[in-house]
């Protein structure tokens, strides 16, 4: 008796033939990022020195977080990439490279008692500042073109590659919402992060964004995050559901809309120097109207799904 050894791949499981070179890059940027959060974590026990109004250690141990879980998630996703391989392994490495040097940054500046944006006191800290942007300009760049490749992948399910599509669109929104801090100088003519009173105010625990003025951290952090957000739900529905492809690639559509106008929303708000934990009534207006817009647009998919034959989950 024979059995036939090719098998063809799952639509839910990645796909074997991804560049090695840039998986194992990315795994290791995601170690490293991991050992700098931990040297982070001991930095806030050990060390009790406050930077504009903060543990001086939470900044670095927020990035080296962010970034292991970045640079894990880029993995997911080009594991999906058929061919390209040394296209993919160049991509790889310039954003492992640029943000584990980003990481190095942060905590340099760290150890030299200074901030690491938005300062050019000397020479020396304009240089790092500027470092920086240079590296969030390649981040950004090498992030787009795996993102394009990622997308024109043929044979993916539909709900995937629509979770996909805009889990990385929005994410490179969130970078680019980066931009805003940088024309935020009205009270520091190099940028910063809140919006009608200097950086350093009263912050939320953990995330340090204002709780009295503008922030714009919010909508990057938002926006960025929608890198994993949306592909886990895109995943989450076509491996717990009945829904057929159609259907999860319609409701993955409302998601990413509705996502894209709540990371709109927290930066009009922080850019008209308002806490996010302070909505006004316009606002909580355009809260309240962002959801129902989005209840009645699920409503209306899954009407229009009845009747179609469920799709196969693997």
């Amino acid at each position: 008796m024979t059995t036939s050894l090719a098998t063809p791949p799952r639509l839910s499981s990645p796909r074997p033939s991804t560049a090695a070179v840039a998986r194992a890059v990315l795994a290791a940027g995601a170690g490293l990022s991991a050992a700098a959060f931990v040297i982070a974590i001991v930095g806030l026990v050990v060390d009790q020195t406050v930077i504009t109004g903060a543990p001086a250690w939470m900044k670095p141990a927020k990035f080296a977080f962010s970034i292991a879980v970045f640079l894990l998630t880029l993995r997911w996703i080009l594991s999906y990439v058929r061919g390209h391989d040394r296209l993919l392994a160049v991509l790889g490495t310039v954003i492992t490279v640029a943000l584990v040097a980003e990481i190095a940054l942060v905590e340099m500046q760290v150890l030299r008692g200074t901030t690491s944006h938005y300062n050019e006191a000397t020479d020396f800290d304009a240089a790092v500042f500027y470092a920086m942007g240079g590296i969030v300009s390649l981040v950004v760049i090498a992030t787009i073109a795996a993102g394009v490749l990622a997308l024109r992948q043929r044979g993916l399910d539909p709900g995937l590659a629509t979770g996909l599509r805009w889990g990385i669109g929005i994410s490179v929104l969130g970078m680019l919402s980066a931009l805003a801090m940088i024309f935020n100088t009205g009270w520091n003519d190099s940028g910063g992060h809140t919006v009608g009173a200097a950086d350093g105010g009263a912050g939320m625990p953990i995330t340090g964004w204002s709780l009295e003025h503008g922030d714009l951290r919010i909508g990057h952090f938002v926006g960025l995050h929608a890198l994993q957000l949306l592909p886990l739900l895109a995943w989450a529905l076509l491996r717990w559901t009945r829904l057929d492809a159609t259907t999860r690639a319609r409701l993955l559509a409302v998601a990413g809309a509705t996502y894209t106008a709540v990371v709109l929303l927290v930066i009009w708000q922080a850019m008209r120097g308002q806490s996010v934990v302070r909505p006004d009534g316009a606002t909580l207006a355009v809260a309240a109207g962002l959801t129902g817009l989005a209840a009645v647009a699920v409503v209306a998919v899954l009407r229009r799904s009845r009747g179609r034959t469920p799709s196969r989950r693997s």
